[in-house]
C-alpha cells in the first residue's frame, strides 16, 4: 500500500467514525468534495496545507493523522446505533460529600436532543452548588457504535457540547473525562478550548486501570460508585 492509499484510508476512517459525509468534510475543510473523494481513494497527491485543513476539520493534529491508532471505516451514526433509548444509556451519580458529579454515556448521542437532555440533568444538579464547587467525572469509554468500534462526537453534537461546557464551566472546579481513543482526546481538547473550559479539563486515554486511577488522583478521590476500572 503506497502512502497516498494509506493516507486516504486514514481520512476515510476518521471521517466515518465522526459521522461525516464526504460533502461535510469537504465543506468544513474548505475543499471540493471530488478532491476529498480523490484523497480517500488514493488518487490525489495532497499538499501539507490541505492535510492541515483536513486535520482541522476532523479536529485532530497533523501528527495524529499519521498515528498508529486505526479504526473501521464503517460509517457510524446509523439507525442501528440507536436501538436503545438514550435515557437508558445515560447514567449519573452525585457524591455530595466529596462534591463529585459523575456521569457516563454508553453508545452514541443521536442528536441535539440527547445532548440537551443530558445538559438539563447535569446543569440542574450543578445549580444547587456554588461557583467552581463541583468536580466532574465523565465516562466516554463505551461510546461505541453497534459494530463495537469507538466513535467521536458528530459535528452537530460538538456544537451542543460547546454550549453545554460553556454553562458547566461556572460550576466546575475540575473536569476529567475518560475517553475511548486518542481520537476522542483530540476532539474533546478542541471542544474544551472552544467552550473556554480547557484550563479545568483533562481528557485521558490509555490502559483502563491506569486511566481510571489517574482520574481519581486528579479529582483527589479514592474511588467512585458509578465509574470504576473494568475487570481485566
Amino acid at each position: 500500500m503506497d502512502i497516498r492509499t494509506e493516507f486516504g484510508q486514514r481520512v476515510r476512517e476518521l471521517r466515518a467514525r465522526s459521522g461525516m459525509s464526504q460533502e461535510m468534510l469537504a465543506y468544513r475543510a474548505g475543499l471540493d468534495r471530488t478532491y476529498i473523494s480523490g484523497v480517500e481513494s488514493g488518487q490525489r497527491n495532497i499538499s501539507i496545507v490541505n492535510i492541515e485543513k483536513i486535520a482541522a476539520a476532523l479536529q485532530v493534529s497533523v501528527a495524529y493523522m499519521f498515528s498508529g491508532e486505526r479504526f473501521s471505516a464503517t460509517p457510524a451514526y446509523q439507525q442501528k446505533d440507536f436501538t436503545v433509548p438514550f435515557k437508558e444509556r445515560f447514567k449519573y451519580q452525585l457524591d455530595s460529600d466529596k462534591k463529585v458529579l459523575a456521569f457516563q454515556v454508553i453508545g452514541l448521542f443521536s442528536g441535539k436532543k440527547d445532548v440537551d437532555y443530558l445538559s438539563s440533568v447535569i446543569l440542574g444538579i450543578c445549580s444547587a452548588f456554588g461557583k467552581d464547587e463541583l468536580n466532574i467525572l465523565v465516562d466516554h469509554r463505551d461510546m461505541k457504535a453497534s459494530d463495537g468500534e469507538p466513535v467521536v462526537y458528530s459535528p452537530e453534537i460538538v456544537e451542543r457540547a460547546v454550549v453545554f461546557q460553556q454553562e458547566l464551566t461556572a460550576y466546575s472546579k475540575k473536569v476529567v473525562a475518560l475517553c475511548n481513543s486518542e481520537f476522542m482526546v483530540h476532539q474533546l481538547n478542541h471542544v474544551a478550548k472552544e467552550s473556554g473550559i480547557h484550563a479545568k479539563a483533562t481528557h485521558l486515554f490509555g490502559q483502563d486501570k491506569e486511566m481510571v486511577g489517574r482520574a481519581y488522583e486528579l479529582l483527589e478521590i479514592n474511588g467512585n460508585e458509578l465509574i470504576k476500572a473494568k475487570a481485566q
